[in-house]
């Protein structure tokens, strides 16, 4: 856990002495010095957490050491210590900047709630700050993996849209093919950015809480509404919308949605004052919307209204230059969050990749590389470390050399085939494991299992 430097400035040693072993106690690190140019010195030179300071100094009143101090680092955390009657000055102290201040005489336990609160409120700053510098580099362009004509004809587009005034995006694809990643792509790669972006399923939420989740509702609207709250296009305005499974959502929400769409004004639930919001709405779906039009479930005009600037992501299948492109990108991913060190595939591995249809999409994918990585530890993935349904779904057959196997007439047991292998690369490598698991092209925990099934260990 990370230890806070805290500067003490005070030119009564009693005070200094007191304050530096109350804080020692508590975990922080303590520097304490007695004059403003001391003061100055240590900001500059250890960069302290957080300054408590006094105003009354020898040689340079405690504002103007907070002024210089500003300017040596503003995110630097201030709190004035001052005597009673000087309140001017402690309102002065924080116009320049000073987070709070405490009079003397002071109580300890109060002064720790104050520290424990500044130090805690400028975390919180600066994780928000590293979020908005990261969540763009997470989501943009250049982020998603990709090496297939139309993949990079619609990354074009992606950005050409980011870089737009366009208000209304539906995504269709798949599911699973990476219609929440377009749309962060979007968001981030525009001059919103800066803005939220928030996201909901429609097919997740129950049609009687969707409307309150969109555009809010007002206090005593329903039984349970005790509190206003904001909706989602409230909270984004500036921002954009992502409004996932669009095709599932109520054709009772879908009319008050096409108000939205064309004006950009909506009412709480339950309320009766126009709200006015600038959003970017992006919407997503995997069902054929002009079916559920027919079907008449999905309302024609709403239909129409979306599809202004219209993206069909293919899925995995008709795009298979990206399959190793990805499976490498999530290797190097699911190495990082669990500690492997997994390089890559098998050759016969990486033809059954490329082989299998993929009906879950890049999510399918992504998935089955993170099991593979979680549950074995050899440094290359071999075929035995694909799930079941990949191997035998997959066109790809297993490369057996210029070998030619005759089943005998009578039928064998094939686990004696099995042992036979096991004992033929073993005399081969003359009892070396991880040479014999290598001609038998399978990974040295999967050799290791099979020579104790077969009592060979």
């Amino acid at each position: 856990m990370r230890r806070y430097k805290i500067l003490v400035v005070d030119d009564e040693h009693l005070i200094r002495w007191s304050l530096e072993q109350n804080l020692k106690k508590q975990g922080y690190d303590v520097l304490a010095c007695g004059s403003g140019e001391e003061a100055l010195r240590l900001a500059q030179e250890e960069s302290p957490d957080l300054v408590l300071l006094d105003i009354q100094l020898p040689d340079i009143n405690g504002v103007e050491v907070l002024e210089r101090i500003r300017d040596i680092d503003e995110e630097m955390i201030v709190i004035m210590v001052t005597a009673i009657g000087v309140l001017e000055t402690a309102v002065r102290a924080m116009r320049t900047g000073a987070y709070d201040y405490i009079n003397k005489p002071f109580n300890l336990d109060e002064l720790a709630i104050v520290i424990k609160k500044a130090l805690e409120t400028q975390e919180l700053k600066r994780e928000v700050a590293q979020l908005r510098t990261n969540q763009p580099k997470k989501f943009n362009i250049d982020s998603i993996v990709s090496e297939s004509d139309d993949m990079t004809r619609i990354l074009n587009m992606v950005y050409k849209i980011a870089q737009s005034d366009a208000g209304t995006v539906l995504i269709q694809g798949e599911s699973g093919t990476g219609k929440e990643l377009i749309a962060k792509a979007i968001h981030y790669e525009s001059a919103r950015s800066d803005r939220p972006f928030v996201a909901i399923n429609c097919a997740a939420v129950p049609e009687t809480l969707l409307e309150s989740e969109l555009m809010g509702h007002e206090k005593g609207a329903f039984t349970d509404a005790r509190v206003q709250k904001k909706g989602l296009f409230e909270i984004a305005d500036g921002g954009t919308v992502f409004l996932d499974e669009i095709g599932d959502m109520p054709l009772s929400i879908q009319a008050k949605l096409l108000r939205v769409l064309e004006d950009r004004v909506f009412r709480r639930v339950g309320g009766t004052k126009d709200i006015h919001v600038d959003v970017r709405i992006v919407s997503a779906t995997n069902k054929d919307l002009l079916v559920a039009i027919e079907e008449k479930a999905f309302r024609n005009d709403l239909y129409y209204r979306l599809q202004v600037i219209p993206l069909l992501l293919p899925p995995l299948r008709e795009r298979r230059d990206d399959i190793l492109p990805l499976t490498r990108a999530f290797i190097e991913d699911f190495n990082k969050e669990f500690g492997k060190s997994v390089k890559g595939l098998s050759v016969q591995a990486e033809e059954f990749l490329l082989a299998y249809d993929w009906p879950g999409n890049v999510r399918e994918l992504r998935n089955v590389i993170e099991r593979a990585i979680i549950l074995e530890s050899d440094e290359i993935m071999q075929l035995e470390h694909l799930p079941l349904e990949i191997v035998s779904k997959s066109t790809a057959t297993p490369d057996v050399g210029s070998l030619t196997f005759i089943l005998p007439p009578q039928g064998i047991d094939i686990e004696d085939v099995e042992r036979e292998l096991i004992n033929q690369a073993l005399q081969a490598t003359e009892g070396n494991q991880s040479q014999a698991a290598r001609k038998l092209n399978l990974g040295i925990d999967a050799f290791r299992y099979r020579m104790k099934k077969f009592k060979l260990l």
